[in-house]
């Protein structure tokens, strides 16, 4: 059965000296793992390798979770040129596509996460070449805080993860613990081993999304630290594009 959709390429591999692997991200279907038959000919039907980032309608064979479907379509509409004018920009968006994917599972769909990474990868292919990188971490630290809602796992921000104190500005410290899966209070920091301690202005930031475009970009960065270090305990691993992230953010 051929399915019809509209998807965003956040994976590609070479299966062949001809072909490739790819993996979407679609509005309706989710996370779509096919093959594309001779994908890498210059005249295929697909005028070319497929590329990660790109975005068009999709038309593959329904064949069920456990196997590969096979791309017969594919109109990329959107190639986001800019993205490769600004190397913080394009590492970002590859590393929010490695996230979406390591986070997702086959078949299904997130219609909202999906306008939000279309919308995220809009707003950094828009960024000027030499543009502040404190615009892209804001963008690049919501779209993490929404892939963490849009699966179940956002941490507890506004509020000790433990005790459930609401966070405020008497906290004289705050910490963020994965193990706690959230911002915990000094009270109770000393029952997670894992804690970082936050600056009280990431602190505030978490708590509150809406300061965070005002944020100095020092404290972008302290927060950005946060959320690896998490997706590095939530995966069991480190995220491979993380390091290319916050060397360039440094």
């Amino acid at each position: 059965m051929l399915t019809k959709d509209r998807g965003i390429c956040i994976r590609a591999v070479d299966y062949s000296e001809t072909s490739q692997v790819v993996t979407f991200f679609a509005r309706l279907s989710g996370k779509v793992g096919a093959i594309a038959k001779g994908s890498k000919r210059p005249k295929s039907a697909f005028d070319g390798p497929i590329e990660v980032l790109s975005s068009g309608d999709i038309v593959f064979t329904d064949t069920g979770k456990d196997k590969l479907a096979t791309l017969t379509e594919y109109q990329p509409n959107s190639w986001r040129g800019g993205l490769r004018k600004n190397l913080f920009a394009l590492d970002s968006a590859l590393f929010a596509a490695e996230l979406l994917n390591r986070l997702t599972h086959d078949c299904d769909p997130h219609l909202l996460l999906f306008d939000q990474f279309a919308q995220f990868l809009d707003d950094l292919d828009g960024q000027v070449t030499d543009g502040p990188r404190s615009g892209i971490l804001v963008r690049l630290i919501l779209f993490q805080l929404a892939l963490l809602r849009e699966v179940g796992l956002r941490p507890v921000l506004n509020a000790c993860a433990n005790c459930k104190r609401p966070f405020s500005a008497d906290w004289r410290e705050g910490y963020f613990s994965s193990a706690a899966n959230g911002m915990v209070c000094r009270d109770c920091e000393m029952n997670f081993p894992d804690r970082l301690r936050l600056g009280l202005a990431a602190a505030r930031c978490l708590a509150n999304v809406r300061q965070m475009a005002e944020a100095r970009e020092t404290t972008l960065d302290e927060i950005e630290g946060v959320l690896v270090r998490h997706f590095t305990e939530t995966l069991g691993q480190p995220p491979k594009m993380a390091r290319h992230v916050q060397k360039r953010s440094r």
